[in-house]
């Protein structure tokens, strides 16, 4: 369902609406300039039917004034037909057989000018009528009189109708064609703002680093500040990266002087001592690390691909020949064409650390297998040692959590990949299985 706040929308009622209104004007329009063509018409007409009855007037053998020639439009002999003539002179009255027993009411005419005048007629019927008061020739003995020529206006009125009832349904297929058109503009007009949203979410996924400069001049701005905020964004990564990788090399040194501080208090035979500051000198470095990998992590190098059957053969090829790992049989089960959005290191990491944890606590066999599905990639590994106990489950990914004191190591390799997981968007589940423990990762596939 589209949203109220939708600019598409938006922009589609208001174009509906400015569309409606301008053909509602139109529609009216044509209509008022239709009549107005045919009152013209018909006033045309009228003027000439005049000048037919007044050109027919002549003389009886009485010397009287009469119309010998009327108008032969056959209108005028039908009745109440609303096309009608009649003129009037000191001794003369004719009217058309059409007027029957009416006559027309003419007002009192001012000049001798053509005159277009609205009277009623006959069954009160509205008339347009053009109306001229003349002086007849001499041979016809001066005399003044008035000529008019009338139509009812129903005739006008009625080819208005027809002409509004011919032009609806062009207007209401010219609204659908409009409003299509206005759509289709929509789209287009909005497209760059779908292109727009594509690129950020391809930068979001890793596949691009900057929206770029392909777009229109609109929307131009919009980007080039979107891709200067990247660049700041990026530039205090890269700082803050750095930062902490000074302040892991000044932990360092340090840790390297404890290191000796240990080596001398193992001969000077205080052992239990040495081992004490040993153990947090592997805490501090194991820290060191995991932050130093989380700052790797936030920087832009996460939009990398990696192959993974690659990093884990070459994982497992360094885990194996531990003394963890030398005991350990690994079954890798990987399609050769499965790549992660991660930079190589942080995914040798990844896997370095739960193999480092399958093969400290499997007694015979550790099993990777991989597969991707849809834009994801799931990674499980499963060892076949004693497992985690259930209530504990939810506490061995804090960092720095130990279930099993007597091994060394700071309790940092779950946690690290955690981490580093969350930070490429993936996930981690933790679950015993019955052979032992069992790690599913869920990581973003590469396109």
């Amino acid at each position: 369902m589209i949203s109220r706040r939708s600019l598409r929308l938006r922009l589609a009622l208001a174009g509906t609406a400015s569309i409606g209104v301008a053909l509602v004007v139109a529609f009216f329009g044509l209509s008022f300039l239709f009549e107005r063509h045919v009152e013209r018409r018909v006033a045309g007409e009228l003027k000439l039917h005049l000048d037919q009855v007044i050109a027919g007037l002549g003389l009886d053998s009485a010397g009287k004034l009469d119309v010998f020639r009327p108008p032969v439009d056959p209108r005028f002999q039908r009745p109440l037909s609303g096309l009608y003539w009649q003129i009037e002179g000191q001794d003369l009255e004719r009217r058309s057989r059409s007027l029957w027993d009416e006559a027309i009411d003419l007002p009192e005419l001012a000049g001798t000018g053509l005159q277009e005048l609205s009277v009623s007629g006959p069954d009160h019927a509205e008339l347009l009528v053009m109306a001229r008061q003349v002086v007849t020739e001499d041979r016809l003995g001066d005399q003044p009189v008035v000529a008019a020529v009338a139509i009812d206006r129903a005739d006008i009125t009625s080819a208005t109708a027809a002409f509004r009832r011919d032009l609806l349904p062009f207007i209401a297929l010219l609204a659908a064609v409009l409003v299509a058109a206005s759509l289709a503009q929509i789209v287009i007009g909005l497209r760059p703002l779908a292109d727009l949203r594509e690129r950020i979410a391809r930068i979001r996924n890793g596949d691009a680093q900057r929206l770029g400069t392909a777009f229109p001049d609109e929307v131009q701005p919009l980007t080039s500040e979107v891709d200067a905020l990247l660049q700041s964004r990026e530039e205090q990564l890269r700082k803050a990266r750095e930062r902490a990788s000074e302040l892991a090399h000044a932990f360092k040194t340090p840790l390297q002087a404890l290191s000796g501080d240990v080596l001398r208090l193992r001969e000077a035979g205080q052992v239990e001592a040495a081992q004490e500051i040993e153990s947090l000198i592997v805490v501090m470095r194991r820290l060191v690390d995991h932050e130093m990998a989380r700052a790797r992590m936030a920087g832009p190098g996460h939009s990398a691909r990696s192959d993974l059957r690659r990093v884990v053969s070459s994982v497992v090829a360094v885990v194996g020949r531990t003394p963890a790992g030398q005991k350990i049989d690994w079954a890798i089960d990987i399609p050769a064409d499965v790549d992660v959005r991660m930079d190589p290191d942080d995914l040798s990491e990844l896997i370095g650390s739960l193999t480092e944890n399958a093969a400290r606590y499997g007694r015979s066999e550790v099993s990777i297998r991989a597969a991707r599905t849809g834009g994801a990639v799931t990674v499980e590994i499963e060892d076949d040692g004693p497992g985690i106990e259930e209530e504990k489950l939810k506490n061995v990914l804090r960092r720095g959590e130990r279930l099993d004191t007597t091994s060394g190591g700071a309790g940092l390799g779950l946690a690290i990949a955690e981490s580093i997981v969350q930070t490429v968007g993936g996930e981690i589940v933790l679950g015993n299985r019955s052979r032992g423990l069992h790690v599913a990762l869920r990581l973003p596939a590469a396109s």
